[in-house]
């Protein structure tokens, strides 16, 4: 019996309507990457992490408990998960993560954050105001609670007066760029990915990358958001030989996300079919990504010869010199 994937989803509906989140994300755990970085509250240009990295070991974990679940007759107890969810919020018991998963993950943040001010780039953060932008729920077509989300998200913006906006994934970039404005009347936000801000300061080195790197383009980035160029010039500067595997820029293979936790099995397969062809191009794999970077990373494990990093964490040791 396959997985319930109504019931999760459902699951996953109802916690962004009630809780403003898809999975449970305390304000601790989503703000704990900015503390000691001495970032100000709010301004009129604010990094916006859209808790995508946050959220993803708890991802990681429901992907691992929906996955014994595949094709199992216990399936049939989601649909009274998701009625007790409604007045108690069980999916903490699917996502639970620890201090180590999630330092992870706060570490390429905090990349993104040296980046950023290597080149004297000036932002705020909302910290605990900040809300998760709804990508999982829009590509799955909830369009009324995720319609009534969007509003939510800028006009947290509007009252802070952000103007500017750096985004740091794929994800949070298409949707505050390019689809909040059509469901947003007078929508005036001026949105950039951390990529395209360190292309256009002309970054210098403090050392070089003398690697071969395999670059995994992002469908959101490549396809919607025409971000190609930026993270293979910046790669290049640093001294990186940039290896382009089969299927890259717009015609980009996709990594299994985002349904990694209604289709575990199938994630799976398609992540390992990109991870052979990557690795037909090199070992040091560059995702730009969080669901990317995870789903490449499991699909890797058996591949002692592959490395799969976030870009930040090449770009940071050349830039920041860390």
């Amino acid at each position: 019996m396959p997985l319930p994937t109504r019931d999760i989803l459902g699951v996953l509906v109802d916690n962004l309507g009630k809780r403003m989140t898809v999975t449970p994300l305390s304000l601790q755990k989503a703000t704990s990457w900015a503390q000691g970085l001495n970032i100000p509250m709010g301004g009129e240009t604010v990094i916006y992490t859209g808790q995508m990295y946050q959220l993803m070991p708890a991802i990681i974990a429901m992907e691992k408990v929906t996955s014994r679940f595949e094709e199992s007759w216990m399936n049939n107890f989601f649909s009274i998960g998701r009625i007790v969810n409604k007045f108690i919020n069980t999916s903490w018991f699917i996502t639970r993560t620890s201090h180590e998963a999630q330092e992870t993950f706060n570490n390429l943040l905090r990349n993104i954050a040296c980046l950023l001010r290597s080149v004297d780039v000036e932002f705020g953060y909302l910290y605990g105001e900040e809300l998760y932008v709804g990508t999982l729920i829009h590509d799955e077509g909830v369009n009324d609670v995720f319609d009534n989300h969007a509003r939510k998200v800028y006009e947290v913006l509007r009252k802070h007066g952000v103007k500017q906006v750096i985004t740091v994934d794929p994800h949070t970039t298409n949707m505050l760029r390019s689809v909040y404005p059509k469901i947003i009347d007078d929508y005036q936000l001026d949105v950039k990915s951390y990529l395209e801000v360190l292309a256009e300061r002309d970054m210098e080195p403090l050392k070089d990358i003398d690697l071969d790197i395999v670059v995994h383009d992002s469908c959101v980035y490549a396809r919607y958001e025409n971000i190609i160029e930026e993270p293979r010039r910046l790669l290049q500067k640093a001294g990186a030989k940039v290896k382009e595997p089969e299927y890259t820029k717009k015609l980009t293979f996709c990594c299994g996300g985002p349904v990694e936790s209604l289709f575990p099995g199938k994630a799976r397969q398609v992540a390992e079919k990109r991870i052979i062809q990557l690795k037909s191009s090199g070992c040091n794999i560059a995702a730009m990504c969080p669901i990317c970077l995870v789903n490449l990373k499991n699909a890797a494990t058996r591949e002692r010869d592959i490395s799969v990093k976030d870009i930040s964490e090449y770009l940071v040791e050349a830039y920041c010199g860390t």
